[in-house]
């Protein structure tokens, strides 16, 4: 049986007012390109990575009371935000090696990392990579933990999609979105709780170049099927590494029962579900989001890797696969899945 965690948090901080000086964007040069960042605060590091299309603004309302008790680090991921938009490698892997190499210029050996959707998949891929520089996942409402996605994405990673992107921010198509979303509340519609956040995604995306690293983002997880990049099979290796899902019942982007097999595949992680609540739950309800990641950093020790241990792991393989032997009919299984879900999403 699933065990989603239904105690409540300790306590329920009130958000504290935004400073200029705690909010501000800082930059350094990796590689030759300008990554943007926010950092605030003193003591262990806190990583937060949002989601495509979005850029670190998103925790701004979050970051003063996280930097209480942490040293946070919120970066503009590439071809986000003010980080520069080079035509690059926008793999899930890249983004886990350039946050690595963000942390190192900031004397970072290793930090709690708290991912966003795609951002989500990010922190996952970081963990798979640098385990060693890992010290808890907190996964929001992730990305590459499941094969279905939003239709509307789908159909984004067609080509055609920039032509798609720039007729949204025609003059008139504001009226026709407005009338959109009136209809979905109307209905009482997942996709209601959803579309003003992903509208504001495409606002931010304001010349072709952004419109191009979004699009170059989406194709290396997503394809007209849906997603096409999962981790469900490395999941055993946070077996010891505290992790903790936070997901929204009505997420109309990535599926609450992602949420569920993600739990299930990873041993002795915890789910929190926020109800109602759509695909950005830390907006939605910010004061339970900052007291869940508050008790969860304060109550959990960072995870112990060794090489050893991962040998191990490694060797003894998923569970309920034969050491050293391919997985076939659960790879068919996974398959399977994935085929019938986009068949339903299609339809």
């Amino acid at each position: 049986m699933v065990d989603v965690q239904s105690r409540q948090p300790r306590r329920t901080p009130r958000l504290r007012s935004v400073g200029d000086g705690e909010l501000r964007l800082r930059h350094r040069v990796v590689h030759g390109y300008r990554r943007a960042y926010r950092m605030a605060g003193e003591g262990p590091a806190l990583v937060l990575i949002h989601g495509i299309g979005d850029s670190s603004a998103t925790w701004a309302d979050l970051i003063p009371d996280l930097a209480r008790t942490h040293t946070v680090i919120a970066p503009d991921l590439l071809g986000h935000g003010a980080s520069d938009k080079p035509r690059a490698d926008y793999s899930v892997a890249a983004y886990a090696n350039g946050v690595r190499d963000l942390l190192a210029t900031l004397d970072i050996e290793s930090a709690t990392l708290v991912g966003h959707s795609l951002g989500g998949g990010v922190a996952m891929q970081f963990a798979y990579q640098f385990p060693e520089r890992t010290e808890r996942l907190v996964l929001v409402s992730a990305g590459g933990v499941g094969g279905e996605v939003n239709p509307v994405l789908r159909a984004v990673s067609l080509p055609g999609a920039q032509l798609l992107l720039s007729a949204l921010r025609l003059p008139g198509m504001g009226f026709q979105v407005g009338l959109f979303l009136r209809l979905m509340r109307m209905i009482d519609a997942d996709l209601a709780r959803d579309a003003p956040e992903l509208v504001n995604l495409v606002d931010a995306l304001p010349d072709a170049t952004s419109r191009s690293a979004f699009i170059r983002t989406l194709r290396a997880v997503v394809d007209w099927r849906g997603q096409a990049v999962t981790m469900l099979d490395r999941c055993y290796l946070t077996e010891g590494m505290p992790t903790m899902l936070l997901w929204g019942s009505r997420d109309s982007v990535v599926p609450v029962r992602h949420a569920h097999g993600a739990h299930e595949a990873m041993p002795g992680s915890r789910l929190e579900i926020f109800e109602g609540a759509g695909h950005f739950p830390f907006h939605s309800d910010p004061a339970r989001f900052l007291s869940l990641v508050e008790e969860f950093t304060a109550t959990t020790a960072p995870a112990d890797w060794s090489r050893e241990k991962w040998r191990e792991l490694l060797r003894a393989g998923r569970p309920g696969t034969a050491a050293g032997q391919p997985d076939t009919a659960r790879s068919r299984a996974v398959e399977r899945e994935l085929r019938e879900a986009s068949e339903r999403s299609a339809t």
